[in-house]
């Protein structure tokens, strides 16, 4: 069973940053290229929510789009909401 996957805004504006992050410092086909390693995570959270080990609690989860940088997605009972993209280079939230 696929579930349908929303960008909350801030999933989309940490995500339009790290692309331009990327852009800046190693071009277009690096920041192209992590557009489609994200866009790959994504569908297959779609296809197995629960791919990636959980985080914050059991429903948050953390996937790992590079080395770089993480995803936090909400897995619901139908769909999956992106919440956030995250540096992985940053210091931590807590």
């Amino acid at each position: 069973m696929t579930l349908s996957v929303r960008w909350t805004d801030e999933a989309r504006e940490t995500f339009d940053i790290i692309v331009e992050l990327i852009d800046t410092k190693w071009g277009f086909a690096s920041a192209q290229k992590f557009v489609r390693s994200a866009q790959s995570t994504i569908d297959n959270i779609s296809n197995q929510p629960y791919i990636f080990k959980a985080s914050i609690s059991k429903n948050i989860r953390k996937a790992y789009i590079t080395k770089q940088t993480s995803m936090f997605y909400e897995v619901r009972n139908t769909e999956i909401i992106l919440l956030y993209f995250w540096d992985n280079r940053q210091e931590p939230l807590l």
